[in-house]
Parts: structure tokens; C-alpha cells; sequence
């Protein structure tokens, strides 16, 4: 299952106490104050990574805690301090701090860091003085800072595969990237994006799409969500579609009814299952694209030719489109 949004809540870790301690040993009964500082507490980072797709880590993981320095202790020995927490999320997420709205993009693989650990406490060693020599107090460590994020993927793929359902995006999926999404010949076989890799470029097979899914029917406006967070769309029909304007209109209905913003992304039409396909009619549909100034390209996944045109095609424009990013 994708996860391409979530909100969590990291906690810092807290700052060790200081030591109450005092000296004694065999040869000193009443030494002087020798409580050691605490450690400081685990500082949150997150960080960009090329390996992470997704946000599954934070599926059921809803609170993560950083470790809490270790209290001082005697012989003015300092505790230690905790280990820093890192957070691997993909390049692209946006993190919003709820509670002020401050907004991060990770776009990098440099750590940022979201939540600071707490400082440990001085220990009673540091408060002696030649009218204190005794004391009997230690600082307590500060807490480490606790905040609520919102996570959210700006970009879960280069490629984003649309259609109505079983226009052959999962299977197409598959054969391009050796993913194994469900695939079966009813509506509604994915109900969530499958992600797979295209040499260097994801590529998600997003859920088919219904009339009025702008407004919420089949599977609604996550379907719509999903395609925002992609660079590019490849909008697969059927070879064997008796209206496959209709059906392209279908979409870029719903695109306009969410947001004119997906009218704008670079599209593909990709006439699949084009071996079940009658030529003649494959041609005339295909012609009824291309007057209008579409890029149009029909495959086959038990066709290696149609599949070796399209590959290279795609490839040549991603590499196009990530050139000028």
C-alpha cells in the first residue's frame, strides 16, 4: 500500500539528570561534591534518500521517540549522551510543523534537523564555590522538543500510469518494471498506486478512474491526489475501446473539475492490448490524436517490438523533461 501522507509526532529525547554525589573512597570520608553532567538527549533528523519510495515506515508507527541522555554519575563522570534519530522519507516530501506551520521540503540527502534533544543537567560538581562547598542540588535536564507533522510526497513518481479501469496499466506496469501489482479482469483491481522502477525513474500505477471521482465516486479524489504527485502521465486506453475519445475525455473532466493544474502535465496517450486490436480501427482512432497534435504510441505486452518503441520513447523523454527540472 502507498502511503504518500501521514501525520506523526516525534519527541526529542530528554536531557539526563546532573549528580547529587560525593566523594568517598577508602582514604576520603567526606570528600567533596563529585556529581557528574547529564547527556544530552537525541536530537530528530530527517533526510532525503534515493531507496525510500513511500511513506510505509510511518504506516503504524504514529510516535517516534528519540532516546533520552544518560544522568550523571559519581567521580565527575559525565552521562552519555543519547544517539541522534534519522528519519529517511523520499526526496520531494514536504514536512509541515502543525503546531507553527512551518514548512520543510527535503529535497536533499542532507539531514535536517526537526526536533532538538534536551540538555543534560549540571551535576552538583559544577555548583561548588568557597561558600558552597557542599551543595546539595543538581540541575534536572530539559526536555526535548516535541512537535506534529504533517508529511506529505510532492513527487511518489517521474510516470504516472492513468486510465479507466482495465485499460492495462498494471500489467503494463509489471512487464516495464518487474513489480507484481494484483491484476485481474474486473473494475477497481488497484485500489492503491503500485510503484515500480523504470531503469532510474518510478514509475505508479494510479487507480482507474470513474466519471464524477472529482466529486468522490468509485475511488474518488485520492485517485486525483495521486496524479498532482506525479511529473508526467502516460494515459493508457484500451485498443479495443469502441469510444476512445470519450473515454479520454472521461479523464481530463475529471482533471478539470479538481484542478486545471493536471490539464498542464506532459501526457502520453498509449493505445494498449493493441495485438486484440482490429488495425484499421486502431489507425482511425489513432489518426483522431494526432490531428489534434498528440503524442500517440500503441503496445502490446506480448508484442517485444511495440514494447522496445514505447521504452525508448519514454525514456528519451524523461531524460528530457529531468534535463530541464
Amino acid at each position: 500500500m502507498l502511503i504518500d501522507n501521514t501525520t506523526i509526532i516525534i519527541k526529542a529525547g530528554n536531557g539526563g539528570n546532573g549528580a547529587v554525589t560525593f566523594l568517598r573512597n577508602a582514604q576520603t570520608m567526606k570528600g567533596g561534591p563529585d556529581g557528574g553532567n547529564g547527556g544530552n538527549g537525541g536530537d530528530i533528523y530527517f533526510q532525503g534518500s534515493h531507496n525510500v519510495n513511500d511513506l510505509s515506515e510511518f504506516r503504524f508507527k504514529k510516535k517516534i521517540v528519540a532516546e533520552d541522555g544518560v544522568r550523571g554519575k559519581k567521580k565527575k563522570l559525565f552521562g552519555k549522551n543519547a544517539p541522534h534519530l534519522t528519519l529517511y522519507v523520499p526526496l520531494g516530501t514536504q514536512i509541515t510543523v502543525v503546531e507553527t506551520g512551518e514548512v520543510y521540503e527535503i529535497v536533499n540527502t542532507t539531514p535536517r534537523l526537526l526536533a532538538k534533544g534536551g540538555i543534560g543537567g549540571k551535576g552538583n560538581n559544577e555548583f561548588k564555590t568557597s561558600t558552597n562547598q557542599t551543595p546539595m542540588y543538581a540541575e534536572p535536564g530539559t526536555l526535548g522538543e516535541v512537535k506534529t507533522l504533517s508529511i506529505s510526497l510532492r513527487i511518489i513518481a517521474d510516470v504516472g500510469l492513468i486510465g479507466l479501469p482495465n485499460a492495462g496499466k498494471s500489467s503494463l506496469l509489471a512487464v516495464l518494471t518487474h513489480a507484481t501489482p494484483k491484476i485481474g479482469d474486473y473494475p477497481f483491481t488497484t485500489l492503491e498506486p503500485n510503484i515500480g522502477m523504470f531503469g532510474d525513474y518510478p514509475i505508479a500505477d494510479i487507480p482507474g478512474l470513474i466519471e464524477g471521482a472529482s466529486t468522490g465516486k468509485g475511488l474518488g479524489t485520492g485517485f486525483l491526489q495521486h496524479i498532482e504527485k506525479t511529473k508526467m502521465l502516460v494515459h493508457c486506453i484500451d485498443s479495443t475501446n469502441v469510444d476512445p475519445e470519450k473515454s479520454y475525455k472521461t479523464i481530463r473532466n475529471e482533471f478539470k473539475e479538481y484542478n486545471l493544474l493536471l490539464l498542464k502535465k506532459q501526457e502520453i496517450i498509449l493505445f494498449t492490448k493493441s495485438d486484440l486490436a482490429d488495425p484499421m480501427i486502431l489507425k482511425e482512432n489513432i489518426k483522431k490524436f494526432t490531428k489534434k497534435g498528440m503524442k500517440v504510441l500503441t503496445c502490446s505486452i506480448y508484442n517485444p517490438e511495440s514494447l522496445k518503441v514505447f521504452t525508448e520513447e519514454l525514456t528519451a523523454i524523461l531524460e528530457n523533461l529531468n534535463s530541464t527540472a
